[in-house]
């Protein structure tokens, strides 16, 4: 299921015992394969001076009915996990921490996007067969709320910013970020692929896309109404003579 970031934002975060964590504030996702790593929680007045981050690994289901996002862990678990202060960034030691605590299998060590997996594996005892440190590679975390704003620029200008992004829930993989071309297109928005960026400059809070304004003027229209379906992808994938992302994804599960 396709969720955008800031329809996330708000849900309540569910433990096991009855309790709530907190409300999704933001997402973390690394800048390597676009994947989130981490839905950060806002919790109040509870653990107050750290971040609480919830990966995937622990997220049983999202309703979106009840607004809220089910895991699989006690408030005691999380209160007892290694501890971030706020406004710190998320380090490389305090992941290697966390993801120890947990008992998870590292998404930096292996080549796909969770590690070993394509995908998020839950069986433990296939867990057991994966090696740590193997062709690991270097992860740095960014977030939606940093990103969003970030201006775009295809192969001959500017044509608009990071307005949202689109969240595939079951693999946590970012499929696209809603771009908005108010500024060139009055009222139009449309949706532009990570595997179709040439590369981000961080620094200047810039992304740059392979592709001419023109192909992205005429690309099919994303409005805040649109359902994103399979049919909707073959054809925006098709209008950029791109290969849809779920073909490599069937070949590789």
């Amino acid at each position: 299921m396709l969720s955008k970031v800031k329809t996330l934002k708000g849900y309540s975060i569910q433990s096991t015992d009855g309790g709530t964590i907190g409300t999704v504030k933001e997402l973390y996702f690394d800048d390597r394969h676009w994947t989130v790593r981490y839905l950060v929680a806002n919790t109040g007045n509870w653990l107050t001076g750290r971040q609480v981050l919830v990966s995937p690994y622990s997220m049983v289901s999202i309703n979106k009915d009840h607004k809220d996002v089910v895991t699989d862990l006690t408030k005691k678990q999380i209160e007892k996990s290694p501890s971030l202060e706020s406004h710190k960034p998320v380090s490389r030691q305090f992941e290697d921490d966390y993801y120890g605590y947990y008992g998870w299998p590292p998404y930096w060590g292996g080549q796909y996007s969770w590690g070993a997996y394509p995908y998020i594996e839950r069986d433990r005892l296939k867990w057991a067969q994966f090696t740590p440190g193997a062709k690991s590679w270097d992860r740095h975390l960014r977030s939606t709320h940093a990103v969003s704003g970030y201006q775009i620029a295809a192969l001959d200008g500017d044509i608009g910013h990071v307005e949202d992004f689109i969240v595939d829930d079951e693999t946590w993989t970012i499929r696209y970020l809603i771009i908005n071309t108010g500024n060139w297109w009055p009222g139009k928005k449309v949706l532009v692929s990570p595997l179709w960026i040439e590369r981000v400059s961080w620094a200047d809070a810039k992304v740059f896309i392979n592709l001419s304004r023109q192909t992205i003027k005429e690309s099919p229209e994303y409005t805040d109404d649109s359902l994103v379906t399979r049919d909707y992808e073959i054809g925006l994938h098709g209008h950029y003579d791109r290969k849809g992302y779920w073909v490599d994804e069937l070949v590789n599960c």
